[in-house]
């Protein structure tokens, strides 16, 4: 099959729904062998991404099934809403469980099934840019997320496996959905380009991060926003 992900090999976490099962949906229309990963059993195989032994099961049967690891997505996240003096430790450690050691222990997981010019890509947010009220632990995770990135990027610059990371703005997801379904037309009058992001949008910078398109690109911040952070709102 031809396309610029022709022959790559790619694990996409997070994949049932939403960002994630765009992002399969256009890895394989490039030409990749996708598998698609969730906690839910609607992707093509089960996996919470908080387990390092399940991490093991997951590449082990992709390694041995096509040899290699050429990309891996950490797209899989959780949120929860609650005033800082209200989270409990349970869901603050739920929230960074899930959005920041997932993303270690799969780097941990296929880094050393991953030929050279790979490319992992961490999917963070732009809570990772700026605090957001009431999601102090989504927050702390995806700010996190941020440095992990970077620092990654430079430990695995000497075997040519690339890490670079989004920073979606306001989506439509399942994970905003009661946010979005609500308030579109005021969220999309403050954006400069005037709508929300689709699923399709992050998928699209997935893809040119996976590609050869990206091969001098490490240690990026890609930021897909509709310019929410180009400047001053629209008044």
């Amino acid at each position: 099959m031809s396309g610029r992900l022709a022959g790559k090999v790619a694990i996409i976490t997070g994949a049932a729904s939403g960002q994630g099962k765009s992002e399969v949906d256009a890895f394989r229309s490039e030409g990749a062998i996708v598998i698609g990963t969730d906690i839910s059993t609607e992707a093509d195989q089960q996996l919470d991404v908080t387990d390092p032994h399940k991490w093991k099961i997951v590449v082990d049967e992709v390694v041995q099934e096509h040899g290699k690891i050429d990309v891996l997505v950490n797209n899989a996240g959780v949120l929860s809403y609650a005033n800082v003096e209200d989270l409990t430790f349970n869901e603050f450690q739920n929230v960074m469980n899930v959005n920041l050691f997932g993303a270690f222990h799969g780097l941990q997981a296929v880094v050393p099934h991953m030929p050279p010019g790979s490319s992992i890509i961490n999917v963070s947010s732009l809570s990772g840019l700026a605090g957001q009220q009431r999601a102090s632990a989504y927050s702390s995770s995806k700010f996190a997320l941020r440095g992990f990135s970077r620092s990654a990027a430079l430990d695995l610059a000497s075997k040519n496996i690339r890490v670079n990371a989004i920073f979606p703005g306001v989506i439509r997801t399942p994970m905003i959905s009661y946010v979005v379904d609500e308030h579109e037309e005021h969220l999309a009058q403050g954006l400069p380009l005037g709508r929300i992001g689709e699923p399709s949008d992050i998928a699209a910078v997935a893809v040119f991060l996976a590609s050869d398109d990206s091969a001098w690109m490490t240690g990026a911040e890609l930021v897909v926003d509709g310019g929410q952070t180009a400047g001053v709102p629209k008044l």
